[in-house]
């Protein structure tokens, strides 16, 4: 199955550590010549010694595996100074087992797909990143700001993309709900108006968690004419929230989780058949096509077809 990337590390390349923690502290973005290691992003963050923090944050977020894979990616890395900064118990509140979704979030948040050097960054005004939020891009007399922290030092090349090190942490906007963050997809229109119609909005904006197998709206269009518009009638309430409810399963249960399952129980009291066959995920008749879309109240994985409980 292909996992819903989430990236996010920390660097330094071959030039010596002092060299970068000077550089660091020197608060100047000027684009100068690239260092470049032949090591990933994670072994060059883990010889840095000065990104201990961040490396102890995607050790913890499960993220080592992903950020030692091709790439390319390119990280906004901030220093142990930068983490230093936020207020006391933050970090270690962070590390925790029960908070690692929110700890994904916030090191994604970090991170943009592709590589993307700083005569590029300067060129923007906002940036997309793996978190699925944007970062905002100013400059400003030579010096470049992304959200609310300086770039001190750019274009520190590794062997899978590029880092540019920052010293405060990003906070990503304030985390949404299934529903909310369904809404803000603007791929689960259909969904989202079931969900209203059977009453189960405030469920699912609940405390949870929910694993929710969203179909998009081209999935509900796959159904015969006139499916949709006959559940959404109040008289097919209860068949509606039979249908609904056989796309949520209680608890937490990520990609890596689901490849495991032949079958997993759903809160409608049925189980969904999970068969994973070269890498590729069905859920009884339906592909999974996107996985591990977080909300703060659950995980959100993808299907090209609506399920249909027996």
């Amino acid at each position: 199955m292909k996992k819903f990337i989430f990236f996010i590390a920390a660097i330094l390349a071959v030039t010596p550590v002092a060299a970068i923690a000077q550089n660091s502290k020197d608060q100047n973005p000027n684009y100068k010549k690239a260092s470049y290691s032949e090591m990933d992003i994670v072994d060059t963050a883990v010889s840095a010694k000065v990104f201990n923090t961040l490396v102890a944050a995607v050790k913890a977020a499960g993220l080592v595996d992903t950020l030692k894979s091709d790439g390319p990616f390119t990280v906004f890395a901030p220093t142990d100074e930068a983490f230093a900064k936020l207020p006391k118990g933050t970090v270690e509140s962070l590390l925790k087992p029960e908070n690692k979704n929110k700890l994904i979030s916030i090191l994604t948040y970090h991170v943009v797909p592709g590589k993307v050097m700083a005569s590029d960054v300067v060129k923007l005004k906002k940036a997309k990143t793996a978190e699925g939020s944007y970062v905002k891009i100013k400059v400003m007399d030579g010096k470049v700001m992304v959200g609310n922290a300086n770039v001190v030092k750019t274009d520190i090349g590794t062997s899978n993309g590029v880092i540019h090190v920052i010293d405060t942490v990003l906070l990503p906007p304030m985390e949404k709900d299934i529903v909310d963050t369904a809404v803000s997809a603007n791929i689960f229109n259909t969904l989202v108006a079931a969900v209203k119609a059977a009453g189960l909005a405030d469920t699912l904006k609940g405390e949870g968690p929910f694993t929710v197998l969203a179909p998009t709206d081209e999935a509900f269009a796959k159904l015969p004419k006139g499916t949709v518009e006959n559940l959404l009638k109040p008289e097919n309430k209860a068949m509606l929230v039979k249908i609904l409810k056989y796309h949520v399963i209680s608890g937490n249960v990520k990609a890596a989780d689901v490849v495991k399952l032949k079958s997993a129980k759903t809160v409608e009291g049925q189980s969904v058949k999970i068969k994973v066959n070269g890498g590729a995920v069905m859920i009884d008749k339906a592909n999974v096509v996107k996985t591990d879309i977080v909300a703060s109240n659950g995980v959100i994985h993808v299907i090209d077809s609506v399920l249909m409980p027996r």
